[in-house]
């Protein structure tokens, strides 16, 4: 297929999705299953269109991820980071790893899968995705009382690293087998990689602030394209220095986003435009990816899993990360365990064991969107009743 067709059918694809955005928006529906729908729609032969590239699929899923978080951070106020940082902070560590652990043990009594595989397999679903949270809590126009919104929001654009980090070390276990991988070097390795992460980010987004406050460009158009190339010196300076693409992502976005004089609503809208951008890029790719008659044969597989990740791992984790935190109320706590919502970004870290070829990883990815979907359509039509129900609608 030629590339002006590959490029016009993208644009098709982007442009059906994003028409379709406010009759989902009106069901309560996020974009994720509007985008994925047109791609499962059209991507799979019916159309003498076939795409089947895992490797292309995570890269694109990769990149638009680190947009999605940057633009995360943009838009992420110190006073909301100041009220959510201690509790946001200890969910989106101990509370990944508490999740891992108890879901990777569920896994192997419920699954074919050896232990190792079953940690690999709850490191990709541990983690909240910002993207659904964002979607869903905007649709639903909620305001949350003990700023549990906050601290949602705040839990899920900051809980990827983490988890990005236990499916890489987890997939290099699997793929080197006669490698042994010590404790010791996997917190070594997590430390290095959140501290240079925030190193680079923190850098990176003081000079771009300091530059652009004291160069002054007189074309505002100017202002959001130079802001993109430090993220991108950003996020993949600090990859190449050994830190986390996403941690530095973020901090150079909230440091930008909190300290920009000039061009602040310009880029604001330049870089949301661009958010939603990689989202439908990302989410249409990721349907292109599945073929129906296979991603269909593993649909009972994941029902038990699913009903294990969102009932008994996610409310575990929670109330022991909350441990800590004792004055924090029950019914919160009850609704955030409650609402741990899964988007793409799960099946973006279900790639990375298959494109390298991980036993059992397709079969995999396939259980891994089939979660994705009994999360967004489950949890994401509970919030509102649940909150109401609890008490925490502030109105």
């Amino acid at each position: 297929m030629s590339t002006e067709l590959i490029m016009l059918g993208m644009a098709a694809l982007i442009a059906i999705g994003i028409l379709l955005h406010q009759p989902s928006k009106t069901l309560g529906l996020p974009s994720l299953l509007i985008f994925i729908g047109v791609g499962l729609l059209f991507g799979n032969g019916e159309f003498n269109f076939v795409y089947d590239d895992l490797a292309l699929t995570s890269f694109i899923g990769s990149l638009a991820l680190n947009v999605i978080v940057f633009v995360g951070g943009l838009n992420t106020s110190k006073a909301s980071i100041k009220v959510a940082y201690k509790e946001g902070g200890v969910l989106s560590t101990i509370g990944v790893l508490f999740t891992t652990a108890i879901f990777g043990g569920l896994l192997f009594y419920i699954t074919d899968f050896n232990l190792l595989t079953c940690f690999l397999f709850a490191a990709v679903v541990s983690s909240t995705d910002a993207a659904a949270v964002f979607s869903i809590l905007e649709s639903k126009k909620l305001k949350l009382k003990e700023s549990t919104d906050t601290i949602l929001e705040f839990e899920s654009a900051t809980n990827d690293p983490v988890a990005l980090l236990l499916v890489a070390i987890l997939t290099e276990m699997l793929v080197n087998t006669n490698q042994q991988i010590s404790g010791l070097s996997i917190g070594i390795e997590l430390v290095q990689q959140i501290i240079v992460g925030l190193g680079a980010g923190y850098l990176i987004g003081w000079c771009c602030v300091w530059l652009l406050n004291k160069i002054k460009l007189e074309e505002y158009g100017l202002i959001p394209v130079f802001i993109l190339a430090c993220f991108f010196i950003a996020a993949y300076g600090s990859d190449l220095l050994g830190g986390n693409i996403l941690v530095s992502s973020y901090v150079a976005g909230v440091f930008i986003g909190n300290e920009l004089k000039r061009g602040r609503e310009v880029s604001k809208h330049f870089f949301n435009s661009l958010s939603w951008l990689a989202q439908a890029l990302m989410f249409i790719i990721l349907g292109l990816q599945f073929f129906p008659n296979e991603l269909f044969g593993d649909v009972l597989y994941a029902i038990l899993p699913a009903i294990a990740l969102i009932f008994i791992a996610r409310p575990l984790a929670v109330f022991l990360s909350y441990l800590p935190f004792r004055r924090v109320s029950f019914k919160k706590k009850v609704f955030i365990s409650a609402i741990g919502l899964k988007g793409a970004t799960p099946i973006v870290f279900a790639l990375i064991p298959a494109s390298v070829g991980v036993a059992g990883s397709q079969e995999m990815v396939h259980m891994v969107f089939f979660i994705v979907l009994i999360s967004v359509v489950l949890q994401g039509w509970a919030i509102e009743p649940l909150s109401n129900k609890l008490g925490l609608v502030d109105k």
